[in-house]
């Protein structure tokens, strides 16, 4: 999937040319080059990836992501959880929570595709 940001490389451009005043080709283009590391999410923590919370890879199938939410939300629902540890419970939900959010952040960067 090519990632169609672009307003990294132009502010990268702009930041580096006025930073390195001696040589500000050099420092166009050491921005541009930073510039297109943000725009292609190099910096982005792996934390955030939504299919690592489901334990998948990106080139996961739709089935397989389905599967794994399936799997992971059926053992971690607050609802199995009832009769535990008030700290239990909340660690479920919190678990829950994460899950959801992955699964719908995975479903809504495949409908962009």
């Amino acid at each position: 999937m090519a990632n169609k940001r672009w307003y990294g490389k132009l502010l990268g451009f702009f930041a580096g040319a006025a930073l390195m005043r001696g040589n500000p080709f050099l420092g166009a283009l050491l921005g541009l080059l930073i510039g297109h590391a943000f725009d292609s999410d190099w910096f982005r923590l792996a934390r955030d990836d939504p299919y690592a919370k489901l334990g998948l890879t990106a080139e996961a199938s739709d089935a397989e992501v389905d599967q794994a939410y399936r799997r992971l939300i059926s053992q971690y629902h607050p609802d199995r959880m009832a009769g535990a540890a008030p700290e239990l419970r909340q660690q479920a939900e919190d678990r829950a929570r994460e899950i959801n959010g992955a699964y719908d952040r995975i479903k809504t960067l495949r409908q962009r595709r």
